[in-house]
């Protein structure tokens, strides 16, 4: 019986030493079976240094953009904030300077109301119902040169005329050289650039320090109408001259 050899050639064992089968084509590059197929090129790579470096700089701008951002949210909160607290501010000095007007006192023999250009002088009652008495209010602008304060000094109560006597006088002097005593009942109110007064008598409204403000014979002392001047410093929530009228509410006219 003849071999065909060419047919014996196809299953030699193959010249690497391994088992796998020379079976031509169809076979070629096929893996044995639990190995794993062969690749010759890579599946992935790593990042350059160049891909790192510019990876690096873009998180940078990014934070930095995001730092920016959130400061400036920041800072626009704050300054909100503060224009609010000044607003709040300006407001409970006008009201006030309201309640002191609307709460004025009479008496015999004595001055419930006095501008002399630097301080304004009130005599008034006291807000507390059990309490009889009355109170010197003064109000004033401390401050020699650019912006000054707005500020008010209230006396302890009074309740003979020589009380209201010294209330009176040491309002003045707290007002032109104020002594530590005098400090300890003052409260600062806010910035003030300018202040003016003008009392409504007659139907118009005059300087009080001008010979048409002063108080005619046989009228009240106490004007029909005042009118608050305050020019307010640049930086604040409101800047410039603000107006403020009060009404006597004897007239009528109610509160301011």
């Amino acid at each position: 019986m003849s071999v065909d050899t060419s047919l014996l050639s196809r299953f030699e064992p193959s010249p690497r030493g391994d088992d796998s089968l020379c079976c031509g084509a169809a076979l070629a590059g096929r893996p044995r079976d639990g190995a794993a197929p062969v690749s010759h090129a890579w599946d992935s790579r790593g990042f350059t240094l160049v891909e790192l470096l510019l990876a690096i700089a873009v998180m940078s701008l990014l934070a930095i953009l995001s730092w920016r951002g959130l400061d400036g949210m920041v800072r626009a909160q704050e300054i909100t904030r503060q224009r609010a607290d000044e607003m709040l501010v300006l407001q409970s000095a006008l009201g006030q300077w309201g309640t002191d007007l609307d709460a004025l006192m009479p008496i015999a023999n004595t001055t419930p109301l006095d501008w002399d250009g630097q301080v304004l002088r009130l005599t008034r009652r006291i807000s507390a119902v059990p309490d009889e008495g009355a109170l010197v209010v003064a109000w004033t602008r401390r401050g020699a040169q650019g912006v000054g304060q707005w500020m008010r000094w209230q006396s302890p109560p009074v309740r003979t005329r020589a009380e209201w006597q010294e209330a009176w006088q040491l309002a003045g002097q707290w007002a032109r050289s104020p002594g530590e005593a005098e400090r300890r009942r003052e409260m600062t109110l806010l910035p003030l650039e300018d202040w003016q007064i003008f009392y409504y008598r007659g139907g118009a409204w005059s300087n009080p320090l001008s010979s048409s403000g002063a108080t005619p014979a046989g009228t009240s002392a106490i004007p029909d109408g005042v009118r608050l001047q305050i020019t307010l410093p640049p930086g604040q929530a409101l800047v410039g001259r603000l107006t403020r009228d009060w009404v006597n509410p004897v007239l009528g006219g109610g509160r301011t």
